[in-house]
């Protein structure tokens, strides 16, 4: 048994695909499918059920690719306790971002690491909350930059800063001259909302959660739209074919001066969203996780220093 082995059957039961699992081992299907089956005479088990559609892994194969994956961990702790002997941010820092925060808040940030720790470069990994607690617990990232709530996975978390949500309406909308937009305002209107897979839109759904049951009946093709990114969604605004939510760090940082885009386009006003000095605005709260037994813990402290360096502006920081 090699850890090769280990990381071969790893990377299978991830992908439920021998050819998928070869590419993301950067080897041959050949070479995978024999080492497969050699850990599987050796054991004298059956990790998968193999079919001409699909790989599923078998009850025992599971507990065994669970025991595979924590023995990785493990073994990949050791190269990291010694690196840190020599420098404890030596090497690459595996991080996830979700889709809603990354372009906003990267840009910044890696300049911050580059600049304070050049040392431990980002491998950056875009992609949805749920995957990403996937690649956190299979350990194919070190840690995420995540937005509560969230799944309890027993992920050591740290929060970062809560940020508020802004109405953004085309400047043609008679809401565009008012200073602030309220909840209830915001329920007479055309909602654009993210697809489904985005953390973002179930907060949407909370501050407007009369738009949930539009998806599945006709008033709904009237009463919301889907875009795939916060930046379509804006594009889809400037058209005025209605308004959204978006996250504070979203908003261009000439937005408030409501500068025309081009031509006779509808260009976007965004509005801090205020319902009387009792109900606090909507927010959301920004969350580093990371496994417990993740042991570079002075990367983790560089980290939240390079995001604490970058600029949040309308963001209320944590510590």
């Amino acid at each position: 048994m090699t850890l090769t082995e280990l990381k071969y059957i790893v990377a299978v039961a991830r992908e439920r695909h021998f050819g998928k699992a070869a590419e993301a081992c950067y080897v041959s299907q050949p070479t995978l499918s024999v080492a497969v089956k050699k850990l599987e005479e050796e054991l004298d088990v059956k990790l998968f059920e193999r079919s001409a559609n699909e790989v599923t892994v078998t009850p025992l194969g599971e507990e065994i690719v669970r025991q595979a994956q924590s023995v990785l961990e493990q073994a990949a702790n050791i190269k990291d306790i010694a690196k840190r002997g020599k420098d404890p941010l030596a090497g690459p820092l595996k991080l996830g971002v979700i889709y809603t925060i990354a372009p906003y808040l990267l840009p910044d940030l890696v300049r911050q690491v580059i600049t304070h720790s050049p040392q431990m470069p980002l491998v950056l990994q875009e992609n949805f909350t749920v995957k990403l607690l996937e690649m956190l617990r299979t350990g194919e990232i070190d840690c995420a930059i995540l937005a509560e709530p969230f799944p309890d996975t027993g992920l050591a978390l740290a929060p970062l800063y809560d940020e508020p949500f802004f109405a953004a309406v085309p400047t043609s909308h008679p809401l565009a001259k008012q200073d602030s937009v309220t909840t209830e305002e915001l329920k007479k209107e055309t909602m654009l909302l993210l697809g489904n897979g985005h953390c973002f839109r179930d907060h949407v759904l909370e501050v407007c959660p009369e738009f949930a049951r539009f998806s599945s009946d006709a008033e709904g093709i009237r009463k919301s739209f889907e875009g795939s990114s916060l930046e379509t969604i804006k594009h889809m605004v400037a058209a005025g074919m209605g308004i959204t939510l978006v996250p504070r760090l979203s908003v261009p940082k000439d937005a408030m001066a409501s500068k025309k885009r081009r031509g006779d386009e509808p260009f976007v006003k965004y509005l801090p969203v205020q319902d009387g000095k009792t109900l606090p605005p909507p927010t959301r709260r920004v969350v580093l996780a990371w496994r417990r037994s993740f042991t570079r813990y002075e990367a983790i402290a560089a980290l939240r220093n390079a995001i604490y360096g970058c600029e949040l502006p309308g963001v209320t920081r944590l510590s």
